[in-house]
């Protein structure tokens, strides 16, 4: 259930280390850019437990029987630190459709959070295979809220959650909370949250450092 790509060496270690890096971070054009190619080796990987069907190619030469994928896809992104993530998985989907939500996390005074739900954007998902990307899995609360939003336009064949970074946490509630109905797709796990609910080494903030911060 859980595709952790740091566990076979690979040029994505490589990319992983320039997004911890403080210094070289700093570039959020670089560091946006290593989020679309981690992004591509996990879409790559996710495509090879899709169904495919053969067809036939013409060529200027003859007929060349070809796999394409009998699935239909949906990537939905959770705004805004998802959006390069979302380009990525577009680059190898190129014909999926596309949904997008809005949540955020509402601080209370005792610095606990609940994930407000504002927006979705979301074409009917009922019998497609449903890709849920989020750059950081944390406590896993975004992730459980966004599903609850999505599957109001249907039921999908299979969900798919892919992350950059996930905690260790993050992966245990979404495999007590939907146990064998998704598969989890990571380039890295990290072993705790701190008590802001920040995955520990981590990043920081994806969306900051790809876009800016926020007020």
């Amino acid at each position: 259930m859980l595709h952790c790509l740091e566990s076979t060496a690979s040029p994505v270690s490589n990319w992983i280390v320039q997004l911890r890096d403080v210094e070289i971070q700093k570039d959020s054009a670089r560091f946006r850019n290593n989020i679309r190619r981690i992004s591509r080796a996990l879409a790559y990987e996710i495509g090879k437990t899709l169904e495919y069907k053969t067809v036939d190619v013409t060529t200027p030469l003859a007929v060349a029987k070809s796999q394409v994928t009998a699935d239909k896809v949906v990537i939905a992104s959770i705004l805004r630190a998802a959006l390069p993530m979302h380009e990525g998985f577009l680059d190898v989907y190129d014909d999926a459709e596309n949904a997008f939500l809005s949540e955020y996390r509402s601080y209370r005074d005792d610095g606990t959070f609940e994930i407000k739900f504002e927006y979705m954007a979301c074409p009917n998902i009922d019998g497609k295979v449903l890709l849920l990307v989020d750059p950081m899995l944390a406590t896993g609360a975004s992730i459980v809220t966004a599903v609850d939003g999505l599957l109001r336009n249907g039921k999908p064949k299979k969900i798919h959650f892919a992350s950059v970074i996930s905690s260790r946490k993050g992966v245990d509630v979404l495999q007590k909370h939907f146990g064998d109905d998704c598969e989890i797709w990571t380039a890295v796990c990290d072993p705790k949250i701190n008590d802001h609910g920040y995955i520990v080494p981590g990043l920081g903030d994806a969306g900051d450092l790809c876009f800016g911060q926020k007020l």
